[in-house]
């Protein structure tokens, strides 16, 4: 259950590198989402099936509405629009750098002081995206030659990080007695159908913007892509990810999380003729160290 989500994200990346040459980032993360919409429904349908139920959808709608904007519009969205320029192996290292944003978040905004152990393998992280960012050249970042995607795919993670402590440290209309008694595919359903509304807008608003905007070019081989991505990465991963982490706990989890950037590097160069450097192997094996030294329990006095 911890080893097919890294897998299915994995070719999501590289997917969503191959598909954006038929369709705009922007509108295949609106199609994704939709599809995958339509497929939970039947699980989740009771999350507006009733008066009751839309009541409390709507006493909880900005923090439901940020919610579903930094976890399925923002990220996927950015992720998606970082592929342009950037590589599915160098977008999913980025990704793995998501402790350093996930310890920041909590420390400004949550107040949660980490550990030296955590800050340490924050470092260790940082200094793999920074290998990544420099192509392994360290004078490039002195002369902040970044490529777009890599930036793009930075906020992305942000995003995600943010989404993340809104995830485990809600506001009280969603804690003890005023929780909900949603089922995880009504909750995720409320999020894919306000995700949508932010993922479709913002496919819009990028088409108007552009003084000639590109048609779809649909094909099989496209409608398969957008299917694997809806299906797969979506709701498939999610699910077992939720199962995995449930029964083997969150610290070994991020163990498996970090094969996401490995499998990326294999179906890379399968795939897309893209082999992956000695930077990429420097870049991996810090991001890794940091992931063990910040996993290390902390000593007891």
């Amino acid at each position: 259950m911890l080893c097919l989500p890294p897998l299915l994200w994995a070719g999501n990346a590289v997917v969503g590198r191959l598909a954006i040459q038929q369709i705009s980032p922007l509108w295949l993360n609106a199609l994704r989402w939709a599809i995958a919409l339509a497929l939970l429904l039947p699980l989740g349908w009771r999350a507006f099936g009733s008066a009751q139920r839309r009541a409390q959808v709507g006493a909880r709608w900005r923090h439901l509405a940020l919610l579903s904007l930094t976890g399925v519009g923002a990220y996927n969205a950015l992720q998606y629009l970082a592929l342009k320029t950037s590589t599915p192996l160098n977008v999913t290292l980025i990704a793995a750098s998501s402790p350093v944003w996930m310890l920041a978040i909590g420390a400004f905004f949550y107040g949660v002081r980490p550990r030296r152990a955590q800050v340490a393998g924050a470092l260790l992280s940082l200094a793999g995206v920074a290998v990544v960012l420099s192509r392994g050249d360290p004078a490039a970042l002195l002369r902040v030659q970044l490529v777009s995607g890599d930036v793009v795919m930075l906020m992305a993670i942000f995003s995600w990080c943010v989404y993340s402590w809104m995830l485990a440290r809600p506001p009280a209309a969603m804690q003890g007695a005023q929780r909900p008694d949603w089922h995880w595919a009504e909750f995720l359903c409320i999020q894919m159908a306000l995700g949508l509304v932010w993922a479709t807008t913002a496919a819009g608003i990028g088409e108007w913007l552009q003084p000639s905007p590109r048609a779809v070019e649909w094909s099989p081989w496209l409608v398969a892509a957008v299917l694997y991505v809806a299906i797969g990465p979506s709701l498939i991963a999610y699910r077992l990810w939720g199962l995995g982490v449930a029964q083997a706990g969150p610290t070994v989890a991020a163990f498996f999380g970090n094969l996401t950037p490995l499998f990326a590097a294999l179906l890379s160069a399968a795939l897309l003729g893209e082999w992956p450097k000695l930077f990429h192997g420097l870049a991996f094996a810090l991001i890794v160290a940091g992931i063990l030294v910040s996993s290390r329990p902390a000593r007891l006095a």
